[in-house]
């Protein structure tokens, strides 16, 4: 049978990993410099932490996790003739993948409560999955890069989190990026205006689509999920918003006078807003789009897109917000909590597709020793270990060279690693060294090569 793997999953090749491990690296760094501290959970938790968090189109793409045994054993007979295959799914799961990074984050939290020291100040870079349908940027096995704030409710906070998205994009290179900003309280507040309070979830699950399907997609969603013509005629404005950040928030406010939640989400991302604008950005812009809703319920108040450079067709490369209720769900009530993720997989796709990549390099050694004596072999396996004890990368040639199409071989094997130092023979504490760059070869001791390559 012929090898391969799930849809949805990739293999990735030694320089695909030095450039993730790149990316990663450049992200850790910030997290850590913003004051981010590190934590990991699970790659899967209990069905009950997950379900029911996501919405309804989240719930459906939590990859289940069949119980061990004969899971079907204990299944009533009559459930299984119904074929109803929800209840089917509660009684042989009972563990799940993680979906994301925040809600196992919030789960943390509750059960460490009395360790963590708070405002806890937390990142965390691992795998997630979703059963979603593959297609370029969207993957069903991904890494999120995720900072969250719990225990505060500063808008310093959202302020913090854009100057993060800036200092990243900026180390990466990635010019152009697009931090659309919204607030969770704005879209209530519409919803309270034009009468829909009752289908928020319906309107913004439809409303977040629109760059998707357009806007007669959208208004098609609405009327399907039982909101009226007569107040989706009411929102039209918000498909043609224009102008900028002040505009848009002097448009919002005479729109939601009569909306006192509302009028807070417009007081919240005015704050926001003006600070950012005053402390700058180096290499993102922030727009304000009314539109931006994330259809996920637990954003409470603002809510973050991250969208790429112009005339890169990718989704978005981060996303996040406000979520003050969170932790209520597992028992703990009144933690505020506010943070942001990295698509670190389309961040990729969109470095690779811009050319950012030329200074990543591979691992590899520095130093080569050829491997053409065996009687040489212990002599360059302990100058070998006296090099990596100072911390230079090294290592031999593993077979012996019997002939000369097999030196080749090995001298090959150094050009196409790009190697810069490469060792033919060591005897009597002398190596005879090449430098692949210069194509300089000399006679030198062992301490002379250490002083040489460092």
């Amino acid at each position: 049978m012929k090898p391969g793997i799930p849809k949805g999953t990739r293999d990735f090749s030694s320089t695909e990993v030095a450039k993730r491990n790149y990316i990663f690296n450049t992200i850790k760094h910030s997290f850590e410099n913003f004051g981010f501290q590190p934590i990991e959970t699970p790659s899967f938790e209990n069905s009950s932490t997950l379900m029911g968090k996501y919405g309804e189109e989240g719930d459906r793409l939590i990859f289940k996790i069949l119980n061990s045994g004969d899971y079907l054993k204990k299944v009533d007979e009559n459930l299984l003739a119904d074929k109803d295959s929800q209840k089917v799914t509660s009684k042989i799961s009972e563990k799940a993948l993680r979906y994301d990074l925040t809600v196992p984050f919030a789960r943390y939290v509750v059960q460490h409560q009395n360790e963590i020291t708070f405002p806890f100040k937390r990142y965390q870079i691992q795998p997630v999955w979703r059963a979603d349908r593959p297609q370029k940027g969207r993957f069903r096995e991904f890494y999120q890069c995720d900072a969250d704030v719990v225990g505060s409710t500063s808008l310093w906070q959202e302020v913090e989190f854009v100057q993060l998205y800036d200092t990243v994009f900026s180390k990466l290179g990635l010019k152009g990026t697009t931090i659309k900003i919204n607030n969770r309280k704005i879209l209530s507040g519409i919803a309270e205006v034009i009468g829909a309070s009752d289908k928020l979830i319906d309107f913004t699950v439809a409303l977040d689509k629109l760059d998707k399907i357009g806007k007669d997609g959208v208004v098609k969603e609405m009327l399907e999920k039982g909101i009226s013509a007569e107040a989706i005629e009411k929102v039209d404005p918000l498909f043609n918003f224009s102008g900028s950040n002040q505009d848009k928030l002097a448009s919002l406010e005479a729109m939601l006078q009569g909306s006192e939640e509302g009028l807070q989400g417009v007081a919240d991302l005015r704050t926001v807003v003006n600070n950012v604008e005053s402390l700058g950005l180096d290499s993102a812009s922030l727009e304000l789009d009314v539109t931006l809703a994330r259809g996920l319920n637990y954003y409470t108040g603002a809510i973050y897109e991250v969208a790429a450079p112009e005339g890169v067709k990718m989704g978005s490369i981060g996303g996040g917000g406000r979520y003050d209720d969170l932790t209520g769900i597992f028992g703990l009530k009144d933690v505020s909590g506010v943070g942001i993720s990295f698509g670190l997989d389309r961040i990729y796709l969109v470095m690779e597709e811009l050319g950012l990549f030329e200074a990543v390099e591979l691992p590899k050694p520095k130093v080569l020793f050829l491997n053409f004596e065996e009687s040489e072999s212990l002599d360059k396996v302990k100058a070998i270990k006296t090099l990596r004890q100072n911390n230079i990368k090294s290592e031999m040639y593993p077979d012996v060279a019997s002939s000369n199409n097999q030196q080749k071989k090995q001298w090959k094997y150094a050009t196409n690693r790009e190697i810069e130092f490469v060792v033919t023979t060591v005897e009597n504490g002398t190596l005879v060294v090449k430098n692949m760059s210069t194509g300089e070869q000399t006679t030198c001791s062992l301490d002379e090569l250490i002083n040489k390559v460092q």
